[in-house]
């Protein structure tokens, strides 16, 4: 460890954030980094504990806790304490491909691990990520480096989130050559169109694009597998085919139909639509937005978001920027305790209030918290013209496992612009049907086991938290859990579920070294 007595002596200090009143006049970033000097010294409070929790990735209780991707956080913290900064760097990218995502967005599942949380303030693991490796591309750490020996081997990935983007890094990187299908005209998936410009710019996106084509990596943007290119056509082309198509299919909201009432949109369609646009802009002002249009607009309206995740979140953020009238966010499960609950001690995921962004920003606008907790949407009421202007609200609770009403808890909300952020349920049909996929009940991809005249059939699994998966068949015991066909893999949500963005990566890479294995026989990944 760097500096024996740096977690004594040093407070955590995170990185600056500009006002809420200030920044919601653009979607930029908001973070405002540390100096180097202060961010060596965040890096110093790391103690290099025995047992690095903060690399575990343990399932605990239900709740995974740790880093997914086993990143070596003791290691690269000393080197940036010490001024290593490029050392720094290697040890944070041998475990990790895309730390300028995961450094923005990712909600920290080593900092809930950290040592030294148990008794005070974790170490600043997510913002020394980011700097090491916005460090790393301003001091040219990062370049090209184009595998020098092909394999010869070709690899289709469907699909250009983390998950396809990780595998397709992998296995460039091992000499076999990889094209990347992605049905939207920009690569990134729910990076690109699901996150929205001030928690991720896209500039992002598209620097570490140019350097994966620098390396090697193929995108091919507008092509949808499935519907404008037969499956059979990549099938053949291709020595494996990944597929990584996320997990896109919305939960539903049965008060309210999008498409059906004037008003009502998915959340994503909604953030995909303004991110279009603002990418169209001549500047990621609000006022350049509102010039460029092509978007659901939230000015001047009552909106209300059912759903309290990070996409619903991003939402408000969203229509803050806006200029909604007013946001109420709808939560179905009970308010959570500000503190930790003595039935749930560290280092167990905190099951505690989270105060985001898009919610501070809500309470310096309108002066209070946008959440109601335990409530649901059971109706809707619109105008003449079929579109949403009230929607009747009603309290829930669960009940011998069950979401039950509460009687006479009903009560009228002005809506005029709701917004479904329910989460989803699983891969897209036609994706399924494409590929003649076997779906688990949560819409997931199962894995199949290959008999001995060649044929697949559905392998009954049980998938935990941690991603592992059980048999009740020995014998139908599969040789990767990311299987799912004849030379076709699958990885990411569209295998796990609905997860984060650090669980990409890990799904990605690990799918990777199953590719390889496939294709050499053996795998150095």
């Amino acid at each position: 460890m760097g500096k024996e007595t740096g977690f004594l002596e040093f407070k955590r200090i995170n990185n600056g954030d500009v006002p809420p009143l200030e920044r919601i006049k653009t979607f930029e970033e908001f973070h405002t980094p540390l100096a180097a000097e202060s961010r060596r010294q965040q890096a110093a409070r790391c103690m290099n504990c025995g047992v690095p929790f903060c690399q575990s990735a343990m399932n605990l209780s239900g709740m995974v806790v740790g880093c997914p991707l086993h990143n070596l956080v003791p290691e690269w913290n000393d080197e940036l304490y010490k001024g290593h900064d490029e050392h720094a760097f290697n040890r944070l990218h041998k475990t990790s491909n895309f730390p300028e995502f995961t450094g923005r967005v990712c909600p920290a599942l080593c900092e809930k691990a950290c040592m030294c949380g148990q008794y005070g303030d974790s170490v600043t693991v997510h913002d020394n990520e980011l700097f090491l490796v916005e460090r790393a591309y301003e001091k040219g750490y990062i370049r090209p480096l184009a595998p020098k020996v092909r394999s010869g081997k070709k690899v289709a990935v469907v699909g250009s989130g983390p998950s396809g983007l990780a595998v397709a890094d992998e296995l460039n990187h091992r000499g076999h050559l990889v094209t990347v299908f992605e049905r939207e005209d920009e690569i990134g998936g729910l990076l690109m169109y699901g996150i929205p410009n001030m928690k991720l710019d896209k500039s992002v996106i598209k620097r570490r694009r140019k350097l994966m084509e620098e390396e090697g990596v193929k995108f091919v943007t507008g092509v949808n597998i499935g519907k404008d290119k037969d499956s059979s056509e990549i099938l053949d082309k291709f020595d494996a085919v990944v597929l990584c198509c996320g997990s896109k299919k919305p939960r539903p909201l049965a008060a309210a139909e999008p498409g059906k009432v004037g008003g009502v949109y998915y959340a994503v369609d909604f953030l995909t639509r303004n991110t279009r646009a603002l990418m169209k802009a001549k500047d990621r002002s609000v006022a350049a937005l509102k010039e460029a249009g092509g978007y659901v607009d939230a000015a001047g309206k009552n909106v209300v978001i059912v759903g309290g995740g990070d996409t619903g979140n991003d939402c408000i953020g969203t229509v803050i920027r806006q200029g909604a009238k007013s946001v109420t966010a709808l939560e179905m499960m009970p308010k959570p305790p500000v503190t930790r609950a003595a039935s749930n001690p560290w280092p167990e995921w905190p099951g505690t209030l989270k105060t985001d962004y898009g919610h501070e920003e809500a309470i310096a606008v309108y002066g209070a918290d946008p959440r109601i907790f335990e409530t649901t949407v059971k109706s809707v009421t619109t105008d003449k013209k079929g579109n949403i202007k009230e929607i009747q609200t009603v309290k829930v609770a669960f009940k011998d496992g069950k979401l039950t009403e509460v009687p006479g808890s009903g009560k009228k909300l002005k809506c005029d612009l709701l917004l479904i952020a329910a989460g989803f349920i699983g891969c897209e049909d036609y994706t399924a049907a494409a590929f003649n996929l076997r779906l688990s009940p949560r819409g997931t991809v199962e894995p199949m086991t290959r008999h001995g005249d060649g044929s697949t059939v559905s392998l009954r699994t049980t998938n935990h938290v941690d991603g592992s998966f059980s048999s009740n068949s020995a014998a139908n015991k599969p040789s990767s859990i990311y299987r799912a066909g004849q030379k076709l893999f699958s990885a990411g949500d569209m295998r796990r579920g609905q997860s984060l963005v650090v669980w990409a990566i890990a799904e990605g890479r690990a799918c990777a070294k199953e590719v390889d294995e496939f294709l050499m026989g053996y795998s150095n990944l």
